[in-house]
């Protein structure tokens, strides 16, 4: 064999080694990741949800394995994992690839992989509408971006946030972690439906305006014209209007119910 020929083969096989070996140096680290408190992130600082404060989240949303939970930015998985632990199908969007695969490893070491799933995604471009309950620890301006979309998902839909609101949607429920000591408040939303506008009823016409899950507005029967004052939690409303007391269902552009005083109801909204 020609000499230079097989100093080169020896070169090139030493080279290529050489690369695997640095190869699998720099993949060894992300094995090992440990994320750091307050490091960067594409829209928040990684801080890590108490466990308490997990625990009382999904308290609040009453999450049950027949519940898909979606977390936004979650990070090691705990929140995650939890829920899944409880029998729920559970996804976690996280932009940080390093988290990704620590939340999955995470999910394995627990034994939950088969509901615990995670991805890398960006929160403003992922589907979240199939969720029945959604949970995040992201800043109120993070929050106040979402809640527009948050806002279209279906009526009935829970959202859990660490610490942080949105804004002049205030929460159906606010509560404190016990035994925690920092990051301790949970706030919890039922996305209302949307119940604005003008609606039929057998004998008499219902007005309403709708700020969140809080409605106004007046019930005319003949020439009585009675303001009223309710609530929406989910697609299901409640109201008083005069000496009455409405409840009912509301199921797109129709909606029915009791009253206080015996009796049904219905409304459909009108086009105009």
């Amino acid at each position: 064999m020609n000499p230079s020929y097989l100093m080169r083969t020896l070169s090139l096989a030493i080279c290529l080694s050489l690369a695997g070996a640095g190869g699998a140096a720099q993949a060894q680290p992300a094995k090992n990741y440990e994320p750091q408190v307050g490091q960067e992130g594409k829209d928040v600082v990684w801080v890590p949800t108490p466990q308490e404060l997990v625990d009382k989240m999904l308290n609040m949303a009453k999450v049950t394995p027949k519940d898909y939970v979606i977390d936004l930015g979650s990070g090691d998985g705990r929140t995650v994992i939890t829920a899944a632990k409880r029998g729920s199908k559970a996804h976690g969007i996280e932009y940080n690839p390093d988290m990704v695969e620590l939340a999955k490893r995470n999910a394995a070491k627990e034994g939950v992989s088969d509901k615990a799933t995670f991805v890398k995604a960006d929160l403003f471009e992922s589907d979240f509408s199939q969720a029945q309950v959604i949970t995040m620890f992201l800043l109120s301006s993070i929050n106040m971006k979402l809640r527009p979309k948050i806002l279209d998902l279906k009526p009935g839909t829970r959202i859990v946030s660490n610490t942080f609101d949105m804004g002049e949607w205030k929460p159906d429920e606010t509560a404190n972690a016990e035994g925690c000591s920092n990051w301790c408040t949970a706030y919890l939303w039922i996305v209302p439906a949307k119940v604005g506008g003008t609606w039929k009823l057998p004998n008499g016409e219902l007005t309403l305006k709708q700020t969140f899950q809080m409605i106004s507005g007046t019930l005319k029967s003949g020439n009585v014209i009675a303001p009223i004052k309710g609530k929406l939690n989910g697609d299901q409303i409640t109201f008083s209007a005069g000496e009455g007391h409405y409840t009912g269902r509301v199921n797109g552009n129709s909606m029915a119910g009791t009253l206080k005083s015996g009796g049904k109801w219905s409304a459909t909204r009108s086009g105009k």
